[in-house]
């Protein structure tokens, strides 16, 4: 299901672990403790921006993922 507002979903079952990519900021949100069942209604809902705003923000806890492609790498 297309959005306007958020460009991709992943969950990963055994941590029970929610990854959002936002479309307009490009950043990536883990949530975690997500049941699998929040997250099949999320991947079939009509709109997953509503659907964020309504099941998932501020009822889960969560962190911003450091965007990989500003990570300073070190060789040496």
């Amino acid at each position: 299901m297309a959005s306007t507002v958020i460009r991709h979903i992943h969950y990963k079952p055994e941590p029970r672990e929610l990854s959002i990519w936002f479309t307009e900021t490009g950043r990536r949100y883990k949530y975690f403790d997500v049941p699998p069942e929040v997250y099949a209604a999320f991947r079939e809902a009509p709109s997953r921006g509503r659907f964020y705003n309504e099941q998932v923000r501020g009822r889960f806890a969560c962190e911003l993922v450091e965007d990989p492609q500003k990570r300073r790498r070190y060789y040496g």
